[in-house]
């Protein structure tokens, strides 16, 4: 216990004053003579015990009455355990509101926000009007990054709105420390206003350097009923899309709430139309996935969204998609100089309008070509320089699609060379032996929509010579079809963002009927099909996303515009020129969720989605009890005064920080109580 005003102490000297009346009774006895004493003896011995017992409790008492007095004026109060003690002059106040969008949740009077915004209101009229305040918010805005007057406070305070920015604790405390150390008030103070999310506790949280000489205070407002039932994400069953095609969305959804959703509606949009209505059942606290089936109707930019119909539960029930149907594949062909088979290749993907292909001569490759196209296809190309295989391995690397079918007569250290280039498995030697490719490998995936159904007895190409593989590179090998002997005669080899197609023998007649088969078709189309780069259906707000695009020679900077569906938001990204590629770098720029388009000189380019993170949709949050025992000594926090909303004002809990919990008014009522005592053992004990 301590005192605000210890000179009044003085006043127990007070207390010497009934002692000595009661040690130096001045009272005279006249002395009355008997014949016979021994009963007034015993009378006498029994009033002077009784007397003196009740003497000293009335001494008692008066002492009492006067040490609760005297304390009264001294004012005692008792510190808070945390409070660094207080300091005179003007104050630097920094105040964090909370305006996430779990914000928007219920709390004890009304929504968190609301509450928010008045305890920062009540705080700040707490304080005097010379101190100086900051209002920090999840949107780390120009005007929040000084110190304001108290009005001028009030007033930014009544602009704050939900916003889909999302801070940690480490963040904000640091960024509120920063401003207050470039303050020369030496009374620095922190206050976080949150309903402290389990998400606004990371790992970087426990790693804070706290520092002593700010006052670092956090005030937790807890929502009423914490449930939501949101949209996770969303993915295609098969990464490309192709026109017409029976395309499968997997929806996953979290009921993070109590209540038990049965037939509940779904609905897929695109382009602004509903392209399959669904529904779905889910459980208090389950993950469930939805598989949403329809047809690719339209080629181009495909914008699209994905909507949970429930008036219960309205945050984070909507989520927006883009994606790309291709009017055509552009492909190049390069063939060698002697080769028979080319010309299979040609009649396949020269006499039809969905792809744009190019040839060329293994004499005369050029290089600047191989950016421009999605699969490059390596047609009894007798020998692979190396400035080809460093420019092949480039185009890989970017994201592109390689298919090599070697010749009869390769060269094959150019061709070892090159695989080992690229992370493959060398051919060792010509195997002559005739035989049948064994199965088709399903689980593979390459052929899963050419087949309505698996068929284990279906004809498969014969092979007269191949090339041996040696097994001396450990590569991620997906075979595609199989020979007898386990090699594969065509497997897939992811390489970087792009992927490698290696068949084993050649095109020539001599060496395989693959150039005549069935298969050879469906082959070199899911080759081109699966050669377009898928691009993340979305990305998140406020993030550092960066777009890749085709590179275009004639780009510059501000050339670019990222514009919303509705016109409302236009920002120019950064641009920068790849290899390969062409970046857009986002930088935070796309605050709202919605669908994009990127346009290049009043031409639409490309199409972009942005949602907000799904942090914030988890409604878990830190328990009251855990925070607590973060800020009391021995915690991860301490140092930290945490307040409880609701139990008092926040003027209140302010005051009792700052002074302590005042007793006066219990040493008042305490002086009432002995003197009413003393009063009592007068009147009433004769």
């Amino acid at each position: 216990m301590s005192f605000l005003f210890p000179g009044f102490l003085f006043g127990l000297f007070a207390l010497s004053i009934p002692i000595i009346i009661h040690l130096f009774n001045f009272r005279r006895y006249k002395k009355v003579y008997f014949t016979n004493v021994r009963f007034l003896k015993e009378l006498k011995q029994e009033s002077e015990s009784k007397s003196k017992l009740r003497q000293l409790l009335i001494l008692l008492s008066r002492l009492l009455a006067i040490t609760a007095l005297v304390f009264a004026f001294a004012q005692p109060f008792l510190p808070i355990k945390n409070n660094p003690g207080k300091k005179t002059g003007n104050k630097a106040i920094s105040v964090y509101v909370d305006n996430s969008f779990s914000m928007e949740g219920v709390g004890a009077s009304g929504r968190l926000l609301d509450i928010a915004k008045t305890k920062a209101r009540e705080l700040v009229k707490s304080f005097g009007a010379t101190d100086r305040f900051q209002l920090l918010t999840n949107d780390f805005e120009g005007k929040h990054q000084r110190l304001l007057s108290r009005d001028e406070f009030l007033q930014v305070l009544e602009e704050v709105k939900l916003s889909p920015a999302y801070r940690n604790m480490a963040e904000v405390y640091g960024r509120q420390k920063d401003l207050l150390n470039q303050s020369d008030l030496s009374d620095r103070r922190n206050y976080i206003i949150s309903d402290f999310q389990t998400s606004f506790f990371d790992e970087n949280t426990m790693k804070i350097k706290r520092d002593s000489s700010v006052s670092t205070s956090v005030v937790q407002l807890p929502p009423n009923n914490g449930g939501n039932v949101f949209i996770d994400t969303c993915w295609f069953e098969n990464p490309v899309q192709q026109y017409g095609s029976l395309q499968k969305m997997h929806v996953r959804i979290m009921n993070k709430s109590k209540k038990n959703l049965d037939n509940a509606k779904i609905d897929l949009w695109i382009n602004g139309k509903l392209a399959q209505p669904g529904s779905f059942a889910s459980e208090p606290g389950e993950k469930t996935e939805v598989i949403i089936t329809y047809s690719v109707r339209g080629l181009g930019i495909q914008t699209g969204w994905i909507v949970i119909e429930d008036n219960e539960f309205t945050y984070d029930n909507k989520l927006f998609f883009s994606y790309n149907v291709s009017r055509n594949f552009p492909v190049l062909l390069i063939n060698g100089d002697q080769n028979k088979s080319g010309q299979y290749l040609r009649s396949l993907l020269k006499n039809d309008s969905l792809f744009i292909m190019t040839e060329m001569n293994e004499k005369t490759i050029d290089f600047s070509q191989f950016p421009k196209n999605n699969l490059i296809i390596i047609n009894e190309v007798k020998f692979i320089s190396s400035g080809a295989a460093q420019e092949l391995k480039k185009f890989v690397s970017a994201g592109g699609s390689l298919a090599v079918f070697p010749p009869a007569n390769a060269e094959l250290n150019s061709y070892n060379d090159f695989l080992t280039l690229v992370g493959l498995n060398t051919f060792s030697k010509t195997d002559t032996t005739d035989q049948n490719c064994e199965r088709i490998n399903f689980e593979q995936g390459f052929f899963s929509d050419v087949f309505e159904k698996k068929q284990e007895n279906v004809d498969l190409p014969k092979v007269f010579s191949h090339y041996s593989l040696s097994r001396t590179t450990r590569t991620t090998e997906e075979k595609i079809l199989n020979l007898m002997n386990g090699l594969p005669m065509l497997a897939m080899y992811p390489s970087a963002k792009g992927k490698i197609y290696l068949c084993n023998t050649s095109l020539d007649e001599s060496w395989s009927n693959f150039s005549h088969h069935a298969l050879f078709v469906p082959s070199i189309y899911k080759m081109v099909f699966n050669s377009e780069i898928p691009r993340p259906l979305y990305y998140e707000t406020g993030s550092n996303s960066n777009i890749e695009l085709k590179k275009n020679e004639n780009a510059k900077e501000s050339q670019y515009h990222v514009v919303s569906k509705d016109s409302a938001i236009d920002f120019i990204p950064e641009t920068r020129a790849g290899e390969n590629k062409t970046l857009l770098f986002m930088q935070g720029m796309a605050k709202k969720d919605g669908n994009y388009s990127v346009v290049f000189r009043d031409s639409v380019v490309a199409g972009i989605s942005f949602n907000f993170p799904r942090k914030e949709s988890l409604p878990e949050y830190i328990p009251e009890k855990t925070l607590e025992d973060m800020t009391a000594k021995g915690g991860n926090l301490f140092g930290w005064n945490y307040i409880k909303s609701g139990e008092k004002p926040l003027s209140i809990a302010l005051a009792e920080i700052e002074g302590g919990t005042k007793l006066w008014k219990l040493f008042i009522i305490l002086t009432l109580v002995f003197l009413a005592i003393e009063t009592a053992l007068i009147r009433l004990w004769k």
